[in-house]
This record gives structure tokens, C-alpha cells and sequence, in this order.
């Protein structure tokens, strides 16, 4: 038997404190700006640190600070996806991500840093360096990269327990646990909390009410669209639709996502029964909105939907549920009949508890433009149209 949401909320409750939620969501905000933060990581029982600046934002100033920071012997280190070292020429382990390390610091600037780490840049050839694995503590810093929605590489430099101890005092950066980091985002949506509520009549759907929740560390608010009044002893119609500006807002053909949510409203509100659509705040199957359009970008040079977001260095799909469980846990709903041709979809609600009684379908025609994505989508991600 499924296990309730309610249970397996408390089974799963956040072992993260909201302490350590709050500085990793600072750290976020650090890291967009340019700003070092520090990531101490532990294996075998030996702590290991390091002294972080997301690739995608670095400054000259920033490099010269990590270089300050670096000895003799731990030169500034570039930490990059497997795919995108492939494409530099290099044959590298399966390792989703590699470290390379110049063999001479004056080779190498902010500039060309930031040249290297952009998938979207062919490069004529590397500064001479070597290669290597990732630590704990480094491959956390991709994970807070991605948090940050910025392209997933980071330049680091080692630090001893002394240099990070001086750091914090001198500099007041932020330290990071790497536990803290890879459990971030299951830690923080177990703490979403309704923030507000409002009747908001919509074209297909006048009796419809929109409710918001944030989490406690101040991330960002997902959204729950209720429709007429849905019954709590029955399973109840939804929709998990992940937000897309270019297609809920300005239209775009290139995904079918417009068609989706407006359709869903359509949908619930005819059922009679009522509905919810829930509109998550993960743009580009999780990857934020410019990385999407980067991946647009990979698509016009001939990579489909999947292998672009893998191109960039993510998952093809980085989405998680526990906010959407959540959020049905708060308004008394345990299960639901699922709108939606994915199945990973009902897996991600039925690995938080949420019973999926149906699966509805929720197909909607090609229009000229999005034809390989909608077959990329069936062929490669097993979408069920």
C-alpha cells in the first residue's frame, strides 16, 4: 500500500537545519554575483575545502582573488562536465565532471576561463595542464552552480583548515557544507509554507483560486491553481506543469507547454469535479530560463531537447516532486488522477507518497515547429502519446 503523504513527510522530514537552508540559498545569490564562496566536503573522514567562483560569471578580479588565495603547489583548477572536456578533445573517464588545471596560471585569465567553459564556444585548443577527478567538496560546487541556474562549472582552488578559518574572518565569506548543498532542494520543500491566497478568474475558469508557497529559507514560491472545489475523499484531478515563460507567456512553438496548462484549465474546469494545477518554478525541465536558451541554441545546431540540457552539462531532467507532494499534503489531498503523457511524473508523486489512482492523458497536436520534440519526447524520455 502507498504510503501516505502525510507519513512519508514525517518519515522524510528535513535533517538539513533552516540554517544551514538559508546560507546555501545566500550562497546561491553569492555565487550568481561573482562572489567566492567556500565548500568543504569530507571523505573517509577527512574534511577537504575549497574556495569557489561559478565559471559563468567570473570576473578578472574574482580569478585574481582565487589566485591570491592558491600556493605553489594548488593552481587554480577549472571543474567542467564530461561532455564538454570531450569536445575540447580530451578522452576522459565516466565521470559526470573533470577538473582541469593549467600548467601555467599566467596561460590563463578570467577570459579564457570563462571561453572554456562555455558549451557553446568550439576552441581552436587548450592552455597546456593537466587533467583530474573532482573532489567531494567540488563536485557539491557544480550542484550549487545548478541551484544558482548558472552553467554547471566552477573554478576552484584547494584551501587548508587554517586558510578557510582566515577567510571567513577576513573576508566573511559563506562555508558550505556539501551535505547541506546535495540536500537542499528535498530539505527546503519540505518547509514550503502558504504565504498567500486570492481568487483569480481566469479565461477558462472563473472560479479559480491562486495559492503561493515559499519555503522558510526564502527560495522561490510555487503555485497551487485550484479550480472550483475538488473533493478530499476522492482523487482529484491535476496537473504538475512546470513553468515556461516562452511557451505560457509569449507563445513559443518550439515546446507544447502553452497548450498544456491552458488545456488543463480547460480540462478541470469542465470535469465538473474540480481540479488543481500546480506550477512549479522549474524552468527547462529545472535548468532556468537562460540555460534553456542556450539549449535552444545546441537545438538549432542539431541536438534534440535531451541532449542539449546534457550538452550543457545537467541531467536531461533535473526536476524534482517533493514540492508538488508537499503542497497537496498541506491542502489535504492524498491522491490524485495524474494529467500528464510523462511517467516519470507519476514515479517523482508516487516516490513521496501520493497515490496516482489514473493517469489521464494530455496530448495536444504538433504545429509545424515542435514535431522533433514531441517525437524526442516519445522516443527518448518514453512520453506516452
Amino acid at each position: 500500500m502507498t504510503q501516505s503523504i502525510a507519513a512519508k513527510a514525517q518519515n522524510d522530514s528535513p535533517s538539513i537545519p533552516t540554517t544551514d537552508l538559508v546560507t546555501v540559498s545566500r550562497a546561491v545569490a553569492d555565487l550568481r554575483r561573482g562572489e567566492i564562496v567556500l565548500v568543504q566536503g569530507h571523505m573517509d573522514g577527512v574534511a577537504h575545502s575549497v574556495a569557489v567562483i561559478a565559471a559563468e560569471p567570473l570576473s578578472q578580479n574574482g580569478f585574481d582573488r582565487l589566485c591570491a588565495i592558491s600556493t605553489e603547489n594548488d593552481s587554480p583548477a577549472i571543474v567542467l562536465p564530461r561532455v564538454r572536456a570531450k569536445s575540447l578533445g580530451v578522452a576522459c573517464k565516466e565521470d559526470a565532471f573533470i577538473a582541469f588545471v593549467s600548467g601555467n596560471v599566467d596561460d590563463i585569465d578570467a577570459a579564457r576561463l570563462g571561453e572554456i567553459a562555455n558549451p557553446l564556444l568550439d576552441l581552436d585548443q587548450l592552455p597546456d595542464g593537466d587533467w583530474r577527478s573532482v573532489t567531494m567538496a567540488e563536485s557539491a560546487a557544480i550542484r550549487l552552480a545548478k541551484l544558482a541556474r548558472l552553467l554547471p562549472a566552477v573554478v576552484t582552488v584547494p584551501i587548508t583548515a587554517d586558510q578557510l578559518e582566515n577567510l571567513v574572518r577576513a573576508q566573511n565569506l559563506l562555508v558550505l557544507q556539501s551535505d547541506s548543498i546535495n540536500g537542499y532542494e528535498d530539505a527546503s520543500a519540505a518547509t514550503l509554507r502558504e504565504v498567500s491566497q486570492a481568487r483569480v478568474p481566469l479565461e477558462d475558469a472563473e472560479n479559480a483560486t491562486v495559492i503561493a508557497f515559499r519555503p522558510e529559507d526564502g527560495g522561490q514560491e510555487h503555485l497551487a491553481i485550484v479550480i472550483d472545489e475538488p473533493a478530499k475523499d476522492q482523487p482529484v484531478l491535476i496537473r504538475l506543469h512546470s513553468e515556461c515563460f516562452t511557451g505560457d507567456l509569449i507563445g513559443s512553438l518550439r515546446c507544447d507547454c502553452g497548450p498544456q496548462l491552458r488545456g488543463a484549465i480547460s480540462e478541470i474546469a469542465k470535469s465538473g469535479q474540480g481540479g488543481i494545477i500546480l506550477y512549479l518554478r522549474q524552468e527547462g525541465r529545472g535548468i532556468g530560463l537562460v540555460n534553456k536558451l542556450r539549449a535552444y541554441a545546441l537545438q538549432d545546431r542539431g541536438f534534440d531537447t535531451l541532449d542539449a540540457n546534457e550538452e550543457l552539462g545537467f541531467d536531461a531532467d533535473e526536476r524534482v516532486y517533493r514540492p508538488a507532494a508537499e503542497m497537496l499534503r498541506q491542502m489535504g489531498f492524498e491522491s490524485v488522477r495524474l494529467l500528464t503523457n510523462n511517467p516519470e511524473k507519476l514515479k517523482g508523486l508516487e516516490s513521496w507518497g501520493v497515490t496516482v489512482a489514473e493517469r489521464v492523458p494530455h496530448t495536444f497536436p504538433s504545429n509545424g515547429h515542435n514535431e522533433f520534440y514531441l517525437q524526442t519526447k516519445k522516443d527518448r524520455a518514453g512520453h506516452l502519446f
